[in-house]
């Protein structure tokens, strides 16, 4: 008897078949076939998936962080991603939602957008775990993050209501209560006038050039150069950031920041010339040291800007990145073209730019007065 030819179907279950076993030994080698498969698919998706990020030029933290919350979302939802589902993406969102959790809605969405990245790979049929899943686990994996669910983005600012720029009083303040704790350690001869002094520098350089803590942080020696323009600031005339906030799977942003306060020339010009050599560093370049002679890490400067805030009873809400707002803050407030503060900041929106500022009640109203001056022809107006 002459063997029976496979219809259609059985020939389109050869042909899966077939691509399952290929896609197999793509990911585990000819011949190979673990004894845990549920664990190892998901094991090598993780891998697979670092390495197309890789091949974006993702950065190692993004990258850490995409591989951490899948791993959790899998783990608290007891579920493979090969079975995910709407309903239990939207649940688990949910949760995180309320109370005691809280998670604020822009921290939601950018767990929403790291699902709806990672099951983008997972369901793109270039890369071998859809064959892999359709014919180990019977089910093909599908997307179920889209428009009709995903967290929708429709203001423009979503932080929190207490992070704003320092008053012109608060930022005084500030800086006093840092130079009398330089005074206070060296009159009493304690340890760590130089980590004060150095503290009082470096929250003085923030707000001088209207940095971000890793932009910073990140700061060496020879970052400053001379100005042109203004040759009375010396070598202090410019600064060259070149760890700015980077864009997605792109290099650190760089950008040069003119000095426009008299006061920040001899505050770094002390520090570097006079301070800093104390530390004995064993980094040469590095601005911002520490007791050890090391570089000063972001995570330190946002410590160090705490402790003193808490010590002079100030919102808790503040952080070191409340000093680049009153840099834009105050620059604006001062008559500054607000496309210089725009370059300044680094900021390529003007939008941007204005949600950093927290002007003043008597500065909106003078702003108002000119509008309505020009409106108006000057008329009635005094």
């Amino acid at each position: 008897m002459q063997a029976e030819e496979p219809g259609p179907r059985g020939l389109i279950g050869t042909a899966r078949d077939e691509r399952a076993r290929a896609a197999l030994a793509m990911v585990f080698g000819e011949g190979v076939r673990p004894l845990r498969m549920t664990e190892a698919v998901f094991d090598a998706l993780l891998v697979g998936w670092a390495r197309q990020q890789s091949a974006r030029h993702l950065s190692e933290g993004t990258k850490r962080r995409g591989a951490a919350l899948v791993t959790r979302f899998q783990a608290e939802t007891g579920s493979w991603p090969w079975q995910w589902t709407a309903l239990r993406v939207d649940e688990w969102l949910e949760d995180l939602a309320c109370p005691p959790k809280r998670r604020s809605v822009s921290t939601l969405r950018s767990y929403q957008a790291t699902l709806r990245t990672f099951l983008d790979y997972l369901t793109d049929e270039r890369y071998p775990w859809v064959a892999i899943c359709e014919v180990e686990f019977g089910v093909r994996p599908v997307q179920v993050i889209d428009a009709r669910n995903a967290i929708a983005h429709n203001v423009e600012y979503e932080g929190r209501p207490g992070r704003r720029p320092l008053s012109r009083e608060e930022l005084v303040m500030f800086f006093d209560h840092c130079d009398a704790r330089v005074s206070d350690r060296r009159a009493r001869g304690r340890k760590g006038a130089l980590a004060a002094f150095r503290d009082a520098a470096l929250f003085k350089t923030i707000y001088a050039f209207g940095l971000r803590r890793q932009e910073a942080a990140r700061l060496e020696v020879h970052d400053f150069s001379e100005n042109a323009h203004r040759p009375s600031f010396g070598r202090y005339g410019s600064l060259s950031v070149r760890y700015g906030k980077a864009s997605r799977g792109s290099a650190p942003k760089r950008r040069n920041v003119l000095t426009v306060f008299d006061w920040s020339v001899e505050v770094i010009e002390q520090y570097i010339e006079e301070v800093r050599p104390l530390y004995k560093p064993e980094d040469r370049s590095g601005l911002w040291l520490t007791e050890r002679g090391g570089r000063i890490s972001s995570e330190q400067v946002t410590e160090r800007f705490g402790e003193y805030r808490d010590e002079l009873g100030l919102p808790g809400e503040l952080s070191p990145h409340a000093l680049r707002h009153s840099y834009v803050t105050h620059l604006i407030e001062d008559g500054w073209d607000e496309l210089f503060v725009r370059m300044q900041v680094g900021h390529r929106y003007a939008s941007t730019t204005a949600l950093y500022t927290g002007v003043s009640g008597d500065y909106k109203n003078e702003a108002m007065s000119r509008v309505l001056r020009a409106q108006l022809g000057g008329e009635g107006l005094d």
